[in-house]
C-alpha cells in the first residue's frame, strides 16, 4: 500500500511540474493577431540572441518624423542558429525592414517572420516554414 501512495504522488508530482511548464509558454494566437500584419522599416537599436525568442529592437520613424522603438520577437536562439543568425548577423544600426504581425494590445510589439537588408539579402526568424 505505501509503495503505491508513493507511485501516485509521483505521478502528482510529474503532472504538475510539466503542466506548469506548458502553462508558462504561450501561444503566438495569445499574443499576435495574424490579420494585422506589419511592414517596418528602420535602424536596429539592440539585437538579443536570448531564450526563449530572440528579439529585436528597431527605431521606426513614421510620415511625421516621430521615432518609436519597435520590440520585435524572433523565433527560438537554436532554430535561429541553426539558419546561420549570429549575434554578429544584425549590427546595431543597421537599417532593416521587418515583416511580421502586430501585437493584439496594439503597443509597438511585433512577431516577425522575415528581416531583409537594404542590399536584399533576406533571412527568415519566424517559427513556422519559410
Amino acid at each position: 500500500m505505501q509503495l503505491k501512495m508513493k507511485n501516485i504522488f509521483s505521478v502528482f508530482l510529474m503532472v504538475m511540474f510539466y503542466s506548469g511548464m506548458a502553462g508558462a509558454h504561450h501561444s503566438f494566437e495569445a499574443e499576435f493577431d495574424a490579420g494585422k500584419t506589419v511592414n517596418l522599416r528602420g535602424k536596429v537599436t539592440r539585437f538579443d540572441l536570448v531564450n526563449p525568442h530572440s528579439w529585436i529592437y528597431v527605431d521606426v520613424t513614421d510620415e511625421n518624423g516621430a521615432i518609436t522603438n519597435w520590440a520585435v520577437q524572433m523565433g527560438v536562439p537554436n532554430v535561429l542558429i541553426r539558419r546561420g543568425i549570429t549575434k554578429k548577423s544584425i549590427p546595431i544600426g543597421t537599417v532593416v525592414i521587418v515583416d511580421g504581425f502586430q501585437a493584439r494590445d496594439g503597443s509597438p510589439t511585433a512577431n516577425a517572420s522575415k528581416i531583409a537588408f537594404e542590399d536584399g539579402r533576406a533571412i527568415f526568424v519566424g517559427f513556422g516554414r519559410r
